[in-house]
């Protein structure tokens, strides 16, 4: 399994559909579902973060007074 610290959105949710759909199958022990309720809980809280971050982005977007964007500030935090 990877670190999930350093995966992107994109293969952390991609993780956690896997996981879920492993739970939902009732097939795992109880041992293994309840490793995998971690590992989803973790892959969930990492998908909210890095969205957060990119909303935070584009909330930063500047714009002129026609609409037009003309550049970025930078987040907070980021």
């Amino acid at each position: 399994m990877n670190d999930i610290a350093t995966m992107s959105f994109e293969d952390a949710m991609k993780e956690l559909e896997a996981t879920v759909g492993k739970l939902e199958t009732g097939e795992a022990s109880l041992d293994e579902s309840i490793k995998l309720y971690e590992r989803g809980a973790a892959l969930r809280q990492h998908c909210e973060k890095r969205l957060r971050e990119a909303e935070d982005r584009v909330e930063k977007i500047t714009l002129a007074a026609n609409g037009q964007p003309t550049g970025t500030e930078p987040a907070e935090g980021l």
